[in-house]
């Protein structure tokens, strides 16, 4: 039993390392950037809505996160949170 305990442990921390919502990713983030440069990146958003060519898109979750507004397919405005 203490392996396979240990082992989850590891497969979490791992998963865990593999995050793309990362300080160093944030920072690669420039305003008119195209969007699927921005997927390339992060990877597809957790959460999207707009309407009329405005998109808010979210990566990661209310503890961690990156929060990018397009304007049509390109990076208007970006903020960040709990980053590392």
């Amino acid at each position: 039993m203490p392996l396979r305990f240990s082992a989850l442990i590891a497969i979490a921390l791992l998963l865990g390392a593999c995050s793309k919502i990362t300080q160093d990713n944030f920072a690669q983030l420039k305003p008119g950037m195209p969007r699927v440069e921005v997927e390339q990146l992060l990877g597809k958003p957790e959460e999207c809505a707009g309407a009329l060519g405005m998109s808010s898109c979210t990566w990661g979750d209310k503890n961690r996160f990156i929060s990018i507004q397009f304007a049509g397919d390109k990076v208007m405005m970006f903020s960040g949170k709990g980053l590392k």
